[in-house]
């Protein structure tokens, strides 16, 4: 499948057309992280959220599973700049890209949860993955990637302009997870970044919540946020979830 080729091809819908022009001064003002997979990409963007609210920064979060719409997008965008943000930190689904909703948005970072075909409703495999092509063809500065996820070899092709970083337990990840534990109530998860160590922890549990975190982490990398900045990000999601909502 040649991803440029369908993505030029691609007829982009009046309303994103017009939006993104419109909207075009007000974007250039704007950083925007954008996760994408079939799970876990709500949980990883809160994270996200509040690692950022660490490092003091402002950022404001559009995070959801279902299908965002273009008009609640670009509302969302006008209030965000009103309200002086620093961060726009968005959810990705993939009937979202289909439509191509970011047209022409400059994306920060870009990172991928995961691709779980057998979680998809009524997408193929093949329209899944030509609809993760719309986001990670725009040129993020960053591009962060699964290793761990059994389809890493169909998006390691994307890359960012400024880094590309992956992470998993696989040996070669950028982000490595070393060690994990569950527990009722959390889960904790050892991370060795190029060979600094340091340990996340959550009120979220599950095996899937290890990798969310790893993902999180990341791209808390890719943005050169402190460690503290990162564990203490991760650590507050449960704790202050009512206060981005």
């Amino acid at each position: 499948m040649d991803n440029a080729a369908n993505l030029k091809s691609r007829p982009k819908s009046l309303k994103v057309r017009l939006l993104a022009h419109y909207y075009e001064k007000i974007l250039k003002d704007l950083k925007i992280i954008c996760v994408t997979g079939t799970t876990g990409k709500t949980v990883t963007a809160y994270y996200v959220y509040y690692m950022l609210k660490q490092a003091g920064f402002r950022p404001a979060i559009l995070a959801s599973d279902e299908e965002i719409k273009v008009g609640n997008l670009y509302k969302f965008i006008k209030d965000a700049w009103k309200a002086d943000v620093d961060y726009l930190v968005l959810t990705a689904p993939a009937h979202s890209l289909r439509k191509d909703i970011f047209y022409k948005m400059p994306i920060q970072v870009a990172a991928l949860t995961d691709f779980v075909p057998a979680s998809l409703s009524d997408l193929t495999a093949e329209e899944y993955l030509e609809a993760e092509n719309t986001l990670f063809s725009m040129n993020p500065d960053s591009v962060v990637l699964n290793r761990d996820d059994r389809h890493y070899l169909d998006f390691a092709v994307f890359k960012g302009v400024t880094n590309t970083l992956t992470y998993g337990t696989d040996y070669n990840s950028d982000l490595r997870i070393e060690n994990s534990k569950l527990y009722k109530k959390g889960s904790e998860a050892e991370l060795n970044y190029h060979g600094y160590r340091f340990n996340v922890a959550s009120f979220l549990t599950g095996e899937p919540n290890i990798s969310y975190m790893a993902c999180a982490a990341t791209i808390g990398q890719a943005l050169n946020l402190s460690k503290e900045h990162i564990i203490n990000g991760i650590a507050d999601f449960e704790v202050n979830q009512e206060e981005a909502e």
